[in-house]
């Protein structure tokens, strides 16, 4: 990997960070969140226009991965209207290569190597710590079955984009379809739940909605763009810097409490996911 492709690498992992902490600074984080999917689908439709209509056998995929990324949103949202950026992110990008590793392994019957399997137990030790520091610290106990389906979730649309976009032929056409169907079931979906309230968004609201809506966009662009120019495994170990950044921004800029057993934990997350991908 060249130098210049590693610090796109880390500058995405950051972004993916900056989105999340700027959702979870925001009001209220599912509104944050609709504002993230929906500004993802208006780029994600554009995106597709440029490409054929997909085959009849390709858009069951298409929608099954709007959906789940509704799921994504909708729980990610919740987690962080209950516990910190920096116990949430760790758990819920953390958690999501280890259940792809599982599914693989056990349904896909997906060989596992000997790193894989090392990556597999130091992630879950990281994430078991992670979880248990929310019972020692006080927080609310709400956050961690939310941040664990917010991994499943990550986990299952991941495993549903790699087949679509296999059938489809085209990966950036999948995905921004996908990314469409996301938008435009999310808002409905919020609608339902919460009302029109949430159409109640004030400037700076929106302002921060869409800016980690671009964020979010541009960072995985960066790592789907990398992943041509350096071992796709290179590139997605270095991209689970992101749970480091987040931590860092958890403590330093948004000051939440980072005890020990918290700082290994993410450590342990970070070592392991990696593991994992490479």
């Amino acid at each position: 990997m060249s130098l210049s492709v590693f610090l796109w690498v880390l500058a995405a992992a950051l972004l993916h960070a900056t989105w999340n902490a700027m959702v979870k600074t925001g009001g209220d984080k599912l509104t944050g969140m609709m504002l993230v999917a929906v500004g993802n689908g208006v780029v994600g439709l554009v995106v597709a226009a440029f490409y054929p209509l997909p085959a009849a056998a390709v858009w069951p995929w298409i929608i099954a991965s709007g959906l789940i990324r509704c799921v994504y949103y909708l729980a990610l949202g919740y987690a962080y209207e209950h516990g910190d950026l920096s116990r949430v992110y760790p758990i819920a990008r953390g958690a999501a290569p280890l259940f792809v590793l599982v599914v693989g392994g056990w349904f896909l019957s997906d060989v596992l190597h000997p790193g894989e399997v090392v990556g597999i137990v130091v992630l879950g030790l990281g994430i078991l710590l992670m979880a248990q520091g929310v019972f020692r610290s006080g927080e609310s106990r709400r956050l961690l079955p939310f941040a664990v389906a917010s991994a499943m979730a990550t986990a299952a649309y991941s495993i549903t984009d790699g087949t679509g976009a296999r059938l489809m032929g085209d990966a950036a056409a999948f995905v921004g379809w996908a990314l469409a169907v996301t938008g435009a079931f999310y808002l409905p979906a919020l609608l339902a739940l919460k009302g029109r309230a949430v159409l109640k968004v004030d400037r700076a609201a929106l302002v921060s909605g869409v800016l980690a809506g671009a964020a979010s966009y541009v960072a995985y662009t960066i790592v789907v763009w990398a992943m041509t120019r350096a071992p796709v495994a290179l590139v997605a170990a270095l991209r689970e810097t992101s749970i480091l950044f987040a931590v860092l921004i958890g403590w330093l800029i948004f000051s939440e409490r980072m005890g020990w057993g918290k700082a290994l934990a993410a450590l342990l997350i970070v070592a392991g996911a990696a593991l994992t991908r490479l």
